[in-house]
């Protein structure tokens, strides 16, 4: 499978001075404007890890897929560390399922103080331990895109022991059938001796978003596949899945995109070949240029009449992933084509 994309708008997507922008979600809402949720942090912290301790959701809004986006409210942001999503909350993910509104989202908490704007905070802090292990997916509730949110005190999905999901869950990508049941796939990493194996993809299915969740056994591919960010639809036939290649093992570009099918969402087949990423961090932009994005994560198809429309996507203006980024934001490129090899 391959994405055709027609050049992105450079004046399009979100961005918010003073705050690193990821996960772009993106709804077309009862009032016939397009509103997205995303994470943002302080840019007084690193972008990696500061999303760990001080990341909140927003909503922000358009009149039209493309753009700009204009902030207008902090959907989800911090409580007491005593709540299972009291410290920081990040990846959303918006769906509509009966008139309701449904965020997933993950949480996580942890008993250290943010650091103040010029203090340090690496990987290796306690504070981004203990966070990154209490990685959690619950769901907030909304009759209306722009509230009231009913957040839980409770997530909808929890790491197991000694399983391939031991050491946390995030990066909630669910499927929302006509009959309301949700097919849910997510993120999780193993422990493996004192640390933690490559990224996994689990599955998980319900009889309604708030749960119970009943997950496969196994995760979807085997432990070498190490990919993230997935993102999953519907098509007649079966269902499909791109998601982000963290190494370049498999598309043959780092962060570039792979592509996945199956027909009952239970079984899933790698489709994407090296040298052939489903989308690449080579963007051409509307201006002209053909840039190498420093990141491309988090992509989300925007459904509209029965198919794709845009892909929206956090991205950076460094070279290095987020480890020179000056600026992160989420940016729309408009799709052309998806076309089916």
């Amino acid at each position: 499978m391959k994405i055709v994309f027609d050049p992105a708008p450079i004046a399009g997507g979100f961005r918010i001075p003073g705050y690193w922008v990821w996960c772009g979600s993106v709804v077309h809402g009862e009032d016939g404007r397009y509103h997205m949720f995303a994470s943002r942090w302080p840019t007084s912290l690193p972008m990696h890890p500061g999303w760990l301790a001080a990341s909140e959701i927003v909503r922000a809004v358009a009149d039209q897929p493309a753009g700009p986006y204009r902030y207008e409210e902090t959907v989800l942001g911090s409580r007491s560390p005593a709540y299972w999503d009291g410290c920081s909350v990040h990846n959303p993910h918006i769906v509509k399922i009966d008139g309701t509104y449904v965020l997933y989202y993950m949480g996580t908490t942890f008993p250290f103080p943010v650091p103040d704007e010029g203090q340090d905070l690496r990987p290796d802090d306690p504070l981004a331990i203990v966070a990154r292990a209490n990685k959690r997916i619950g769901i907030a509730t909304a009759p209306s895109v722009t509230g009231p949110w009913t957040r839980r005190n409770a997530p909808v999905l929890l790491p197991r022991p000694d399983r391939f999901d031991s050491f946390f869950v995030s990066n909630p990508a669910p499927y929302v059938r006509e009959d309301g049941t949700v097919q849910l796939i997510y993120k999780s990493r193993p422990y493996v001796g004192r640390s933690y194996g490559n990224m996994q993809l689990g599955l998980a299915r319900a009889t309604s978003a708030g749960g119970p969740y009943v997950r496969q056994p196994e995760p979807l591919f085997p432990p070498a596949v190490h990919i993230e960010d997935p993102f999953i639809w519907r098509t007649p036939r079966g269902y499909e899945m791109i998601a982000k290649d963290m190494d370049g093992s498999i598309c043959g570009e780092r962060y570039g995109g792979i592509h996945a099918w199956s027909s009952h969402g239970e079984r899933w087949e790698i489709t994407t070949t090296t040298g052939h990423p489903v989308y690449s961090r080579q963007v051409q932009w509307d201006d002209g240029q053909l840039r190498l994005m420093g990141n491309l994560e988090r992509p989300f198809l925007l459904m509209e009449g029965g198919r794709p429309t845009w892909m929206f996507a956090a991205t950076s203006d460094g070279s290095n992933g987020f480890h020179d980024c000056t600026e992160t934001w989420n940016m729309a490129i408009p799709i052309r084509d998806i076309i089916f090899e």
